[in-house]
């Protein structure tokens, strides 16, 4: 095997038929993503169409401005990857770099941001459960809101958490040099992974933060 082609696994033929393979194994692992989320989504779907007064009126103490930075946050992270895979089909090594270790500050960002939201709830009592001892909203069942709100965020949290590890180390294997407009195929399919979770976000931001 030449060293252009040492990247391509025994089992493959050539570079593209493992490049199709994949990106095919990406595909159906989204597809489990998905169905995974989409409990959650039923969940959401039929509590709120039970308690339509209730999720109006939980949604009115969150914070939109947070919500929607973090909304923009994702969607510019979602064009550093792209640009990252870019970079690597013109072999430009700096750029690639440059593109995924902007994709990590945008997702810190993120997680930061979370992170003072989740902070200023739980000072106040806003908990998941029977832990929950806000006196804001009166409702006895203002806590079943409070807990799909944390299990989805908290759910695409972990993901966030997730991508950043797999782009680091991305960024580890393009400091060797490991990826080139011959081979890129894992800062495609990570960025496949990536595209979702960004999704995902812009489907809760409206559902949790912009209930009227």
């Amino acid at each position: 095997m030449s060293k252009s082609n040492s990247h391509v696994l025994h089992h493959f033929v050539d570079s593209e038929q493992q490049f199709e393979a994949s990106k095919l194994g990406m595909w159906l692992f989204l597809v489990t993503e998905i169905l995974f989320f989409g409990g959650l989504f039923v969940a959401y779907i039929v509590f709120r169409a039970w308690h339509p007064d209730l999720f109006i009126a939980a949604a009115e103490t969150l914070d939109v401005r947070l919500g929607a930075l973090n909304t923009v946050v994702l969607i510019a992270s979602s064009l550093t990857i792209a640009l990252a895979i870019r970079a690597a089909q013109l072999n430009q090594q700096k750029h690639l770099l440059i593109y995924l270790g902007s994709t990590i500050a945008l997702a810190t960002t993120f997680m930061v941001v979370k992170y003072f939201e989740y902070t200023d709830k739980f000072a106040k009592g806003i908990y998941p459960g029977a832990a929950y001892t806000y006196t804001g909203l009166e409702h006895e069942l203002a806590s079943v809101f409070y807990s799909i709100y944390y299990m989805m965020t908290g759910l695409h949290g972990i993901h966030v958490i997730i991508g950043i590890g797999i782009i680091a180390w991305l960024m580890f294997k393009a400091r060797k040099g490991a990826f080139t407009s011959e081979y890129y195929t894992p800062v495609e399919i990570t960025a496949l992974y990536w595209h979702l979770v960004d999704i995902i976000w812009i489907f809760l931001f409206p559902l949790l933060y912009l209930i009227d």
